[in-house]
């Protein structure tokens, strides 16, 4: 057992954990890169993502996890459908444009190459190597994030193009 004993079963001294150090441990896990888009007071919302995972084959389940105290929050959670664009090494400036803080939300997405998913009508990347589109199963607090969980109602795989964008350390990165 490690210095943070038990106190007893199931009481166990939890050592604080700087955040610094937090950050970049789980900055060494490279993810893949997504927008997450969605449609709420007639406009559209997006953010971009690399807390995003499949969750379920049966039911075809996806989750994202939202900060509480971003805008897109509100917009999601109120909508109930949402898209996921998991970009291609193309995306990097769509990317970067989306986790910039302050920019407008009206028109965000005008210099922006995207389409409207067939069954949501949620605006989807073009650059991108798969896009889903979902419907809002439930919403689960999970700290300063809520976690999205989504059935996946429509997938589009492009047949070409260029690989995905990811990212690690704290930086985006292709796979050629």
């Amino acid at each position: 057992m490690s210095t943070a004993a038990a106190d007893s079963a199931g009481d166990f001294a939890v050592p604080q954990v700087e955040i610094g150090a937090f950050r970049r441990a789980v900055g060494r896990f490279t993810t893949g890169v997504c927008v997450v888009t969605t449609f709420a007071g007639r406009h559209d919302h997006a953010m971009t993502a690399n807390a995003f995972t499949s969750v379920s084959l049966d039911p075809l389940l996806v989750l994202v996890c939202v900060e509480q105290d971003a805008r897109f929050h509100e917009a999601v959670v109120e909508s109930g459908i949402w898209g996921v664009s998991i970009l291609d090494v193309t995306g990097r400036g769509d990317a970067e444009w989306l986790a910039s803080p302050g920019r407008p939300l009206i028109g965000q997405l005008d210099t922006v190459a995207h389409h409207r998913g067939d069954v949501t009508g949620v605006a989807l990347l073009d650059r991108s190597v798969a896009t889903l589109e979902c419907v809002t199963e439930n919403v689960f607090p999970g700290g300063d994030h809520s976690i999205v969980l989504g059935r996946v109602v429509a997938v589009e795989l492009p047949t070409d193009g260029p690989g995905p964008l990811i990212y690690h350390r704290s930086g985006y990165r292709s796979l050629q």
